[in-house]
């Protein structure tokens, strides 16, 4: 599938077969697999002549695997209208096999298998081929659209596998190698550069259903279909990314642009996929606005301070628990610096809910610490409450702004997330609208929403992609 992405016909390229599955089933918590951790730099300082990276990339090669996804369709066949009485009014069916290529990376001995969840999306059947010849049929261990990860098992020992890299410390300009099957040629390895680092809204995982996590790391190594869920490696052999897209012309080649998921990330899916089946996320509960000079400087910080400043901070929510409040500018959880609400997203949901991180937050100018034990996001999804008859509400967070959307100006109010067909306000009301005041009393959360609105006429001030107005809604109940 392509979408477009740019002028000029740029389109992003998911870059093997897009079927579309399921998680696995939530199961019991299942023993971790010992994964190999190499946290050091790539880079030294020196400046010797490198003339060949074989010895690097050999071993990464045999931990390097083809993933074969198949799906059976069912379609009904054309048929003439004057024939069908011979169908008794049926309209036969056939089948067909979909099939997808793409790559995977060992990274347990016992073998689970790193993935892109687009490669294996759909997938009535999945096959292995493994660098010594041998193919084997892999089962789904769980999988995570928002950020395009999943994790496959093979029932194997002893397997080769690549050790991972903190993907934190990689910095642009450090040499990297791809390696996969791309168009079924046979497992290949190029060599690129970081381009970027921390990309994100380039389109790829963004919509308003998923709500993905984007923060790729971008590369020129060649990269191309049949790629995806393949190896991104540093120059010691480590990996450092799992291949996902790239972006491309109209014809779907490479022009030196591609994307990977960054290893640490795709480890904490990794992990929480295989205790649960499912991906858990941390929750902090506040809603803040990147911190620019002038933002700075208004709340007494210097200009060149980097952070995130709170706008709101939900109630009875681990922040509020804490003592964080609205003016406090965050700068660091558990001593990672936080320069964007994007940062501060992606930290917080690769933390395991339940565990007590340390939020570094200047408050009057004066830094401050609190310990914070965060809460479980899909708790906070659960959240959401109707409001009037098909109207779902939700409170104002980090992971309802980023599903909407949502201009970070808005500080304060309800997000409308859903609305039935049948509702009678589906011709007034859209979601992502978000509820500022309902009859001049402002809305912070569901409760107060609830209580505010009343039967009959009502007066609604709104805010939707930025653009404030009034509604009025006559309420039935």
């Amino acid at each position: 599938m392509k979408t477009q992405f740019l002028p000029r016909a740029l389109v992003v390229v998911l870059a093997t077969s897009l079927l579309s599955i399921g998680c696995a089933q939530e199961k019991a918590a299942t023993p971790q697999p010992e994964l190999k951790l190499d946290s050091s730099p790539v880079g030294d300082g020196g400046g010797r002549i490198v003339t060949s990276y074989a010895d690097v990339v050999e071993p990464v090669q045999q931990a390097v695997v083809s993933v074969y996804s198949t799906k059976i369709v069912r379609e009904r066949l054309r048929v003439d209208p004057f024939f069908r009485q011979f169908f008794g009014g049926q309209i036969p069916e056939r089948q067909r096999k979909l099939e997808g290529l793409g790559s995977g990376v060992i990274v347990s001995s016992n073998g689970y298998i790193l993935t892109n969840n687009h490669v294996i999306a759909g997938a009535d059947e999945l096959r292995v081929s493994l660098a010594d010849g041998r193919e084997l049929v892999a089962k789904v261990i769980g999988t995570d659209e928002k950020t395009d990860v999943a994790v496959i098992k093979i029932d194997a020992e002893d397997l080769p596998i690549v050790t991972l890299a903190d993907s934190d410390k990689l910095r642009v300009g450090d040499i990297v190698f791809a390696v996969g099957n791309p168009l079924g040629v046979g497992q290949t390895v190029t060599m690129g550069i970081v381009s970027a680092t921390g990309r994100n809204n380039v389109g790829i995982l963004a919509n308003d259903q998923v709500g993905g996590y984007e923060n790729f790391i971008q590369t020129d190594a060649s990269i191309n279909q049949g790629n995806s869920g393949g190896a991104l490696v540093d120059a010691k052999g480590r990996l450092v990314g799992i291949n996902s897209a790239i972006l491309s012309s109209a014809a779907g080649g490479n022009i030196g642009i591609g994307f990977a998921v960054p290893t640490n990330l795709a480890a904490s899916i990794l992990n929480s996929l295989i205790a649960t089946g499912k991906v858990q996320r941390g929750y902090l509960g506040v809603a803040g606005q990147d911190l620019d000079p002038k933002l700075a400087e208004s709340l007494g910080v210097p200009a060149s301070t980097k952070g995130v400043a709170i706008t709101d901070v939900v109630k009875d929510t681990p922040a509020a628990k804490a003592g964080l409040r609205r003016n406090d500018i965050i700068t660091n959880v558990n001593d990672r610096a936080v320069d964007s609400q994007i940062t501060l997203r992606l930290t917080v949901s690769q933390i395991v809910p339940g565990t007590e991180v340390t939020v570094t937050a200047l408050r009057d100018g004066k830094e401050r610490t609190f310990k914070v034990t965060l809460g479980n996001l899909d708790d906070q999804a659960g959240a959401s409450s109707e409001f009037i008859p098909g109207v779902t509400i939700k409170g104002l967070d980090e992971e309802v702004r980023a599903q909407f959307r949502i201009d970070q100006r808005v500080d304060t109010g309800v997000v409308i997330t859903e609305i039935a067909e049948s509702s009678d306000y589906a011709d007034i009301l859209v979601p992502g609208l978000v509820i500022v005041e309902i009859n001049r009393r402002p809305v912070n959360d569901v409760q107060s929403a609830k209580a505010a609105i009343k039967q009959g006429l009502n007066l609604l001030l709104v805010q939707y992609r930025g653009v404030p107005r009034y509604v009025t809604i006559n309420v039935k109940r």
